[in-house]
């Protein structure tokens, strides 16, 4: 209808009054009517990209809905679709489908995706982490389909994956087409859709989720900086997740911010510009800070099955274990009746051991000579066996730990085997002027890194005149984890190893 208004204002506008006109020549009104049509052209062609708008604001922790808004209307994603690219990716390594350094050989149809992209050329070799990377941070499009033929042989296959997955996810309104998110028939989703996989980019795939608030990476062949780096700039708390554009979806958004014990997601659709969305969802952030509880039970979502290339889920062998209605009883053994010699034989062989045994005097260490003490001799069967004392222990000891050169005046060195099962590695978190400080510090980072730092022990070593905080007890890989965790944080980290 207000198409139509303003389309019927222009015409009346280009054809002027009915006096006018009927005094106008043929050319006047040639020229009027070519001025409407063009004019009603660009409205209709305005109405055809303005893409709707939709949001939802979602309490992470328990996946409770906010706020919502045309959250189930079928919207282009954009490269919002490359964060189901991603957590098939994430999944695919997680299972052993491949792994981070594999190299992977960029194809025609990849390097040939139009921006934004990472630049790759056909035919090039690059390694899978960088892919992740590129799409993650860059949104790259030639990034997105090398990691679908990477892992699925071809973008069709991979599209087939994302889906099964998203079905999985409880995703009902989505439709993925391809791997980057360009706009093509049938490609679509919602603000709940994209919300939903939000949470689960978040904590099904914890120690990746770092890659989305980084504010540049390098990629390999270059250094590239994060599409939703003004966000992450301006607005405290936040640290991901994904933007998206095209004329067909308008500006999108996916943002999560924590604060405190608070942690809320927040999905835009139909932006009309960046600055415009980033205003938007700051303020859909702030809504879910106001209204979402202080402390809430943390409820993750459920994991999707894992369902690999072949589109078969993959499920553990259960065997089920009924009772038994009838326990047969085995058969007795069938008694073998010996010889009546055989049996004469034993019971004389045992009459002549009793009767040594009764002649032999036994002796006994350590009987009391008390009235009530054994008499051994009325016990002619049994047989009474002394244990032998422990031999004393040397007055000179070698321990295994010390020098041979040991002086006998110096000290014994005891060295423990350790039980630790390598967890020789720490981090360090800073060095500071204080003690207090150094052990403020560090119970400030293990409130704020629960996941990794929970079961880490807090030690604050004097060093120069300064204290050094650190976390201790870590294997190699733990402390790594830590680290990449507090840097998506902006927490300097150091892992330190044994010695």
């Amino acid at each position: 209808m207000l198409l139509f208004a303003r389309s019927r204002a222009i015409y009346d506008l280009a054809r002027g009054s009915e006096k006018v006109s009927d005094v106008a020549t043929p050319i006047e009104r040639s020229v009027r009517l070519f001025g409407f049509v063009a004019v009603l052209l660009t409205l209709t062609t305005y109405s055809v990209h303005a893409a709707p708008y939709a949001a939802m604001v979602m309490d992470a922790r328990s996946g409770e809905v906010l706020h919502s808004r045309n959250a189930d209307t079928r919207l282009h994603p954009a490269s919002l679709t490359k964060m189901m690219t991603l957590y098939v990716a994430f999944e695919a390594v997680e299972n052993g489908e491949i792994t981070l350094d594999t190299m992977v050989r960029v194809s025609k149809k990849a390097a040939a995706e139009p921006p934004s992209k990472l630049g790759l050329k056909a035919g090039s070799r690059i390694k899978l982490r960088y892919l992740l990377r590129a799409a993650a941070v860059k949104s790259g499009n030639d990034a997105a389909t090398a990691i679908a033929e990477a892992i699925s042989g071809s973008e069709a296959a991979f599209t087939r994956r994302m889906n099964r997955t998203a079905k999985s996810m409880g995703m009902t309104k989505t439709t993925f087409e391809n791997a980057h998110g360009l706009t093509q028939e049938g490609h679509l989703s919602t603000a709940r859709d994209m919300t939903i996989l939000g949470r689960h980019v978040f904590y099904d795939y914890p120690e990746y989720y770092n890659l989305f608030s980084r504010r540049s990476t390098h990629a390999g062949i270059k250094t590239v900086n994060n599409t939703n780096r003004r966000l992450l700039n301006a607005y405290r708390g936040a640290d991901g997740i994904k933007t998206g554009y095209t004329r067909a979806a308008g500006y999108n958004l996916v943002a999560s911010a924590e604060r405190g014990q608070e942690r809320i997601i927040a999905t835009v659709f139909g932006g009309k510009s960046g600055a415009t969305r980033n205003a938007r969802v700051a303020e859909l952030l702030d809504m879910g800070f106001s209204r979402a509880p202080s402390r809430v039970a943390v409820r993750k979502p459920a994991r999707p099955a894992y369902q690999p290339n072949g589109g078969g889920s993959i499920t553990k062998t259960v065997r089920v274990v009924r009772a038994v209605a009838v326990s047969p009883r085995p058969m007795a053994r069938p008694a073998i009746p010996l010889p009546t010699d055989v049996l004469v034989a034993m019971a004389e062989e045992i009459e002549e051991t009793l009767a040594k045994v009764a002649a032999e005097p036994v002796e006994v260490a350590a009987v009391q000579d008390t009235p009530d003490a054994l008499d051994i001799r009325a016990q002619p069967i049994a047989t009474v066996r002394v244990a032998a004392a422990p031999r004393p222990r040397p007055n000179k000891v070698i321990l295994a730990s010390a020098p041979t050169d040991t002086r006998a005046d110096g000290p014994e060195i005891v060295t423990r085997m350790s039980t630790s099962g390598g967890r020789h590695w720490s981090i360090n978190v800073g060095s500071y002027g204080s003690r207090y400080q150094a052990e403020r510090i560090l119970l400030q980072t293990a409130l704020v890194e629960l996941a990794t730092l929970d079961e880490a022990l807090r030690k604050v070593v004097p060093r120069n005149g300064s204290f050094d905080a650190n976390f201790v007890g870590f294997s190699e890989e733990e402390a790594a984890l830590a680290c990449r965790r507090l840097a998506a944080r902006n927490v300097s980290c150091q892992p330190v190893g044994p010695g």
